[in-house]
């Protein structure tokens, strides 16, 4: 992976989350009500799961490539 990329991955990480936290301003009900009932750490879990498979995907896509392209 090259640093370029690896440099536009975190930045567009880092813009999406303070994106995420900024417009948040009202919340939904349901928020709520998992909140009261402790499964937003269960959804939130879920969710962060779900990203880190996405990210070691592309992780390792783009280093197969790079194996292609030296070839």
């Amino acid at each position: 992976m090259t640093n370029k990329m690896t440099k536009k991955i975190f930045l567009t990480l880092i813009a999406s989350i303070f994106a995420w936290t900024t417009s948040s301003a009202q919340e939904p009900q349901m928020a709520d009500l998992f909140r009261k009932e402790g499964k937003i750490y269960v959804v939130i879990g879920v969710i962060l799961i779900i990203f880190a498979g996405l990210v070691a995907f592309l992780v390792y896509l783009d280093r197969k490539l790079n194996k292609l392209e030296k070839k």
